[in-house]
């Protein structure tokens, strides 16, 4: 098996492509690794993609060079919301974990000239897979279990609502004299 194999949904494989066609030339970092991963992508449509690939919007645990674990989202570009929350695909390593299955290494060179290895570890969301099983939920059965739409807060119950007193007509305005 090609250690560079990857599984691209349609709209990943799209972009990356964009993204290829838009480097600056020979000279771009991101180029070569956007070249493994196009020429050895297995694309799928998003319906079919494993529930243990990292896909974008995916949320992974990985490691680089065996270090501590890490949990990102795989993000399309820089986001500017908390700091380490996302790892944009125009970075290196988050472009590295686009496709890989868990259990799988992705080694590339850094801008120091440097190589690393990116293993995922786990994905924690997928948003296919969390796609296809809220359509299962759906179309289930009715007499089949569902998982709770609500879910009660605790102590939510033991907190009952003020009484407000009302007059004897059942009007609780008392007009503009209590100002």
């Amino acid at each position: 098996m090609n250690p560079d194999a990857c599984i691209l949904t349609t709209k990943d494989f799209t972009i990356l492509e964009v993204m290829r066609d838009r480097c600056l030339g020979t000279d771009d970092p991101l180029k070569p690794i956007l070249d493994r991963k196009l020429g050895s992508a297995t694309v799928m449509f998003r319906e079919d993609v494993p529930v243990n690939v990292a896909t974008l919007s995916s949320r992974v645990t990985f490691s680089v060079n065996g270090r501590d674990s890490d949990s990102r989202i795989i993000s399309h570009d820089r986001m500017h919301s908390s700091v380490g929350l996302f790892l944009p695909i125009t970075t290196a390593r988050g472009l590295a974990l686009m496709g890989l299955s868990e259990g799988q290494e992705f080694s590339l060179t850094n801008s120091d000239g440097e190589t690393e290895r990116v293993l995922l570890e786990r994905v924690l969301y997928q948003p296919e897979a969390a796609k296809r099983e809220k359509e299962a939920i759906v179309g289930m059965p009715a007499g089949m279990p569902r998982k709770p739409n609500l879910r009660v807060i605790r102590g939510s119950l033991q907190d009952s609502p003020r009484l407000v007193p009302t007059g004897h007509d059942g009007f609780d305005d008392p007009g503009p004299s209590a100002a």
